[in-house]
């Protein structure tokens, strides 16, 4: 098994050890993350590469192992690599960009699909990496700040806002210590203990089916792909799901139902004769992990309360189909760490915070939606809509028009917030086939590397096509003004026509475009990206 052992119930990949109240820095946080997942650590690096004190409190000391997350999408690792842990965790990795549906008991998909439609990008479409590996990455890169500290063994147990600041109540070996931070982000997962210390509560909907996911050891040369099954011969009626890992570690997930033993399903009797009905009755292979999982598609109602700041599963909970929690989570510290940023530096007022607020939601919300139909999809009410379920996977083996239709999991992308109140809206009666305001900007190969890499910086950006227009200040200027085929496919994602410019956000989302940009334009624009207008 990965785990080494387990403390209280939660198993070990590796021990840590908790950090001594003697060790601690008696040096004030600007921002203080509960929780040391993936979501609270990226908060932590963006936030501590800007410079900013930041410290971790996470009540575990070790690092845990277990079914978690494992599929990280192109978004977060552009936002990974802007943080310079991207091409590590890609590395790591087993890289995908096709996944495969299956139904019944054909051996041949019904189709196929590319989560990596433009292609002559820098990242993959997804990668798979157990969750205790891309923890390790993310722990490595906060060791070099030293304006980050990761309080190991840490739990809070209380909290007080006044308005300017807040004060959490911390535990650790015993002994009670009092905290004072400006700004509390909480990431402390989906019962997060911040989130009902503040007396708050999800809205949404919860699940009543059950899923077992079976975490593998087995050799074998299978293609790095996704592959999803409808009513397979080893579990009909239901789905099932494949996942290839590093360290040839694989994770299969099946449908259960409803009412089922809980106990009884992680047996290893039990759990056997689903791995080989649909790896093969002669497959070898060695547990790592077994669970059992319902899940929930629910937020909370706001993210922003006073002084502390809600993130990732603390804030909105989704079903795994879609790999929409862990990334959505990502996505969360990428929208909040710039203007947070802005804010703490006194360049931004506390009104920019409201935009997280919108914005976050709009991502949840973009979430939950899929994550319902895609359950919705996969577990039919009735006999009904069973077959008008299967129809639509009839018409898609044979007509690419129904395959859209076709729900085992809408995959994680990047979410767009066309009615941002950041957003600057187009010239009037400028036509564009580009990427519009609250889009995330897309990547290209350019002379020198990779459009995005220029994008990576923390700052705004004002990118142009033989604009005669300077940057305002503190907004870093990418001239691109040689023609060649590779900035010919800038020009074209982007299209660009000589004069053309557009303003880029620090977490790379498109603020504003122009056909013929001026300087108090564009000055307009960046004030209202910044929450000044």
């Amino acid at each position: 098994m990965a785990a080494t052992n387990s403390m209280n119930g939660v198993p070990v990949w590796r021990p840590v050890g908790t950090t001594p109240l003697a060790a601690i820095s008696p040096t004030p946080p600007a921002v203080t993350i509960v929780g040391g997942g993936p979501v609270g650590m990226t908060v932590a690096l963006d936030l501590g590469r800007r410079g900013h004190r930041v410290v971790i409190l996470n009540r575990l000391d070790f690092v845990p192992a277990g079914s978690k997350a494992i599929c990280f999408s192109k978004r977060t690792l552009d936002i990974w690599n802007r943080l310079g842990v991207g091409a590590h965790m890609a590395e790591k990795g087993a890289v995908w960009n096709v996944g495969k549906v299956f139904w019944g008991d054909s051996a041949d998909p019904i189709y196929s699909f590319d989560m990596l439609p433009v292609k002559h990008q820098q990242m993959p479409g997804f990668i798979n990496l157990q969750q205790y590996h891309a923890e390790d990455i993310l722990i490595d890169a906060l060791a070099e700040l030293p304006n980050v500290e990761i309080r190991w063994g840490h739990e809070v147990t209380g909290i007080e806002q006044d308005g300017k600041q807040a004060v959490l109540r911390v535990v650790t070996g015993g002994q009670e210590y009092r905290l004072e931070t400006p700004w509390v982000i909480a990431c402390d997962g989906s019962r997060s203990p911040v989130r009902h210390m503040l007396g708050m509560d999800f809205e949404g909907r919860v699940f009543e089916d059950n899923f077992l996911i079976a975490d593998i050891k087995v050799k074998g040369d299978r293609p790095c792909e996704r592959w999803f099954w409808f009513d397979p011969p080893f579990n009909r009626g239901r789905s099932a799901l494949l996942h290839k890992q590093p360290d040839e570690v694989w994770r299969l997930d099946f449908q259960l139902g409803r009412d089922i033993d809980r106990e009884a399903c992680i047996r290893p009797e039990n759990v056997a004769p689903y791995i080989r009905g649909m790896l093969g009755d002669g497959i070898e292979f060695e547990p790592e992990w077994y669970s059992v999982y319902t899940f929930q598609c629910r937020r909370m109602e706001s993210f922003v309360h006073d002084r502390v700041i809600f993130a990732g599963d603390s804030a909105h909970l989704v079903s795994p189909f879609g790999a929409r929690g862990c990334n959505g989570g990502v996505a969360d510290a990428d929208n909040l760490c710039w203007k947070l940023d802005l804010v703490l530096r006194g360049e931004a007022p506390e009104s920019l915070i409201a935009s997280y607020d919108y914005e976050a939601v709009v991502t949840a919300d973009e979430n939950i939606l899929n994550s319902t139909r895609s359950t919705d999809f996969m577990s039919p009410v009735s006999q009904a809509v069973t077959a008008m379920r299967d129809a639509v996977l009839e018409l898609a083996h044979q007509h690419a028009f129904a395959r859209p239709f076709v729900n085992s999991g809408r995959l994680s992308t990047a979410v767009s917030y066309p009615g941002s109140p950041l957003n600057t809206p187009d010239e009037q009666g400028a036509l564009w086939a580009g990427i519009p305001p609250g889009s995330v900007a897309l990547d290209a190969p350019v002379a020198d590397g990779w459009l995005l890499d220029h994008l990576s910086h923390g700052q705004f950006t004002l990118l142009s096509w033989h604009a005669d227009i300077d940057a305002p200040a503190g907004v870093t200027h990418l001239r691109l003004e040689i023609m060649g085929d590779v900035e010919a496919l800038v020009v074209a994602r982007y299209d660009l026509e000589r004069g053309s410019a557009y303003l880029i956000r620090p977490d790379q989302y498109v603020a504003a475009r122009w056909r013929s940009p001026d300087a108090r334009a564009v000055e307009a624009a960046l004030g209202r990206a910044m929450g000044k207008k």
